[in-house]
């Protein structure tokens, strides 16, 4: 019998990892760690490039949330300048980011996950995907193409392309939103609105069907943190940071997303290039919490549209105090979507919407400047520092997934518990463990920065397959 079952990769997420398990001789899980296998170094390539030319190189992080990064780019670029973005350039990144996290969620819950909830967990691998989705509730999966669609093209629309556009930048966007498609995002709302609100109905049955992974996906208490507006509504691009305990107890609240170091330490394990960050005044790894939609919706106070905060007050039932099973990521994700349509047609109505100021003009007036917006896997934290000629000297990036890094460690320990039977394993219990992960909608390409912290195996093989050297960094 193995004393070490490896998961590599883990699958249906974006980027490279590995899950290891350790078995005891009777085959019962003792450890279980979740490796991130690639490194990125945006924070070091970055130094001695033009501030201004920040948002768009951050946009190249990652190519399934560039927005995110272009957003938290421009708003550290903007305290570097100093200026205060006018209102409707405010509005139309708040437009730009809701539909981010609206074609991300669905990526992450149809794509991704549903095939699990569809199909089975223990359904087999070759069948349990997207095309075997569409095979087997094929409205349902048109359901998340469309979804996606439809946010990739409010995208495209308001920012030229989907992929990486230039459209957000220090101070502001570079060109006002044009009525026509102001009118053609509006006219698309109600069809997508029906499908989040169809979603929703389909979903929430299913969660008795999977008792045994609600109790078990990640469900211990941790802290939260996020952000939200200055009353306590939902944000999801600017406001104050907010860390809940696992009762339900604001412990930190307003916080200047500038401060983030008073209350954020990062620390670094040597089986992973992926950070793990923690609240500062419980130490490492006490402080551990977590973000993303079930952080923000235990955080929030309302949602601020009237159906989601409907949705809100069912979410709430769950659970007496914060919702702490990380498999209900997946309903506050479809809650979010329908938050974000909705918050989208109220900055569409808003009179101002159409008008051509939007941006403001400034050189480099501060040495530093910290940028903070909840990205769709939670809140992402860009901070600079330049010298008197604008030339960026010093970068740290706390990204979205780093900071979920000890609850997902955690969780997978925890559900390889529950499921792993070192003596007859199946594909089921693998794939529960791996689902556990896809709950947390992980990006490792965004979120791999620990530098000179992991073992290196490096083999050279040659052309018949034999090996021709090797080195090794422990």
């Amino acid at each position: 019998m193995p004393r070490q079952i490896m998961i590599d990769p883990v699958t249906r997420i974006e980027g490279h990892s590995k899950i290891t398990i350790q078995l005891d001789d009777q085959g019962n899980v003792q450890d279980a760690q979740f490796h991130v296998t690639q490194m990125r170094g945006f924070e070091k390539f970055c130094e001695g490039r033009p501030f201004y030319e920040m948002p768009s190189l951050m946009a190249r992080i990652c190519g399934i949330c560039p927005i995110s990064h272009l957003l938290a780019s421009a708003k550290a670029c903007d305290a570097l300048m100093a200026v205060r973005i006018p209102a409707t350039a405010a509005a139309l990144r708040r437009i730009l980011n809701l539909a981010q996290h609206m074609q991300s969620h669905a990526l992450s819950f149809f794509h991704l996950s549903a095939p699990d909830f569809v199909l089975g967990m223990d359904a087999d691998p070759a069948v349990r995907n997207i095309v075997g989705l569409l095979q087997v509730n094929p409205g349902m999966g048109r359901d998340g193409i469309r979804l996606r669609q439809f946010g990739q093209q409010i995208i495209e629309w308001l920012a030229g392309k989907r992929i990486h556009p230039a459209w957000v930048v220090p101070g502001g966007v570079n060109a006002p939103l044009a009525p026509e498609t102001r009118e053609r995002i509006l006219a698309g709302l109600p069809e997508m609105i029906e499908i989040a609100e169809r979603s929703l109905a389909w979903f929430k049955p299913t969660f008795e069907r999977f008792s045994d992974e609600v109790a078990v996906f990640a469900n211990f208490p941790t802290l939260f943190m996020g952000l939200v507006s200055d009353d306590g509504t939902l944000e999801q691009y600017d406001g104050k940071l907010r860390f809940m305990d696992a009762n339900g107890q604001r412990i930190a609240d307003m916080v200047n997303p500038a401060d983030y170091q008073d209350f954020i330490a990062e620390a670094v394990e040597p089986f992973s290039y992926l950070k793990s960050p923690f609240y500062r005044p419980l130490g490492y790894p006490a402080g551990i919490y977590r973000v993303g939609p079930l952080a923000r919706l235990n955080l929030a106070d309302r949602c601020g549209t009237p159906r989601a905060d409907r949705e809100l007050a069912e979410f709430r039932k769950l659970q007496n105090g914060p919702v702490r099973s990380s498999f209900h990521y997946h309903y506050a994700r479809l809650i979010e979507i329908l938050y974000s349509l909705e918050r989208i047609e109220q900055l569409l109505n808003e009179p101002d919407i159409l008008s051509p100021h939007v941006r403001a003009s400034g050189g480099p007036n501060a040495h530093e400047g910290v940028g903070v917006s909840e990205a769709p896997r939670g809140t992402l934290i860009h901070h600079y520092r330049i010298d008197d000629d604008g030339l960026l000297t010093w970068a740290n990036l706390i990204i979205a997934t780093g900071h979920n890094n000890l609850a997902m460690n955690r969780g997978v320990l925890q559900v390889a518990q529950r499921f792993v039977q070192g003596q007859k394993l199946t594909e089921g219990m693998l794939n529960r463990v791996e689902a556990v992960i896809r709950a947390y909608d992980p990006c490792l390409s965004c979120s791999t920065h620990a530098l000179d912290h992991m073992a290196l195996h490096v083999q050279l093989l040659g052309p018949d397959g034999a090996l021709v050297d090797e080195r090794r960094r422990d």
